[in-house]
Formats: C-alpha cells, structure tokens, sequence
C-alpha cells in the first residue's frame, strides 16, 4: 500500500493519490490557516471507519443472505481537545440499514464488524471508545 501527498496550495492543501490513482483533497481547520479546500486529517480517519466498517456490515450481511438494499452510515467524534495531540475521546457509528433484514443477523454482523474484522475500528478502539447503534428501516 502507498500513499503520496503532493501541496497543492496554500500551506496545508495537500491532494494524496493511492496507487489506483484516486485522489482525496486535504487541507488544515482555518483556525491553523487552512483554506477549507478538503478533508482535515482527523475527520479521513472517520471516514476510514466508516468505510472499514460498512464494507465489513455489506460482506456479512450478503453473507448471511439478507436482503440490504442500502445503507447509510452517521459518524459523530469527540477529541481530548485539552491534550496534545487531541486524539479521539468517543466516536459514535449509526447504521441506517434498510431491507428485510433480521434484528439477530443485523446485530451479529455489527458484533463481527467491530470485534474482528474492521481494522480501523481496531486501531481507533485502542485510544476511543466506539459506540455503535442501528435502526432497520427507520426503527430502532
């Protein structure tokens, strides 16, 4: 796996490819002097979460044969803003699953999600405690 950053403009406006050629635009919180032209650092980590974690949910639930017909994922951090660094204190995940789908299936895969398989969640868990919830077609 490789990553580079090129500056782009400004002090803190990087632009990171990957080796597909992707590229995802990243800049410093204005109170620093970014320019708000992308992601700040700490929130591509939320985004990594999000995504480790949905695409573990899809793979599982696919695998148990349940019908998800979409899923919409709601990230909501908190940081130690009085230490250096202000890492994580608590990360809150809502699942917005929709589909015919088991209550029992459903809340197996998110204890597989974030007990085994979603390695993002697995770093973050190390310093932040991770809540999760869901609803199943709006309900809870």
């Amino acid at each position: 796996m490789e990553i580079n950053l090129i500056r782009k403009s400004g002090k803190f406006n990087f632009e990171a490819q990957n080796e597909s050629g992707f590229t995802v635009a990243l800049d410093a919180k204005p109170a620093i002097g970014g320019q708000g032209k992308g992601f700040r650092p700490m929130e591509m980590l939320l985004i990594g979460l999000g995504g480790c974690s949905g695409i573990d949910m899809v793979n599982i639930l696919t695998k148990q044969k349940e019908q998800l017909n979409d899923i919409k994922i709601n990230i909501k951090a908190t940081r130690k803003e009085e230490e250096t660094p202000a890492i994580f204190d608590v990360i809150d995940i809502q699942f917005n699953l929709f589909g015919d789908l088991s209550v029992q299936k459903v809340e197996r895969a998110l204890q597989m999600t974030f007990d085994k398989y979603c390695s993002v969640s697995n770093i973050l868990g190390r310093s932040a405690t991770i809540n999760f919830t869901y609803t199943i077609n709006g309900n809870k």
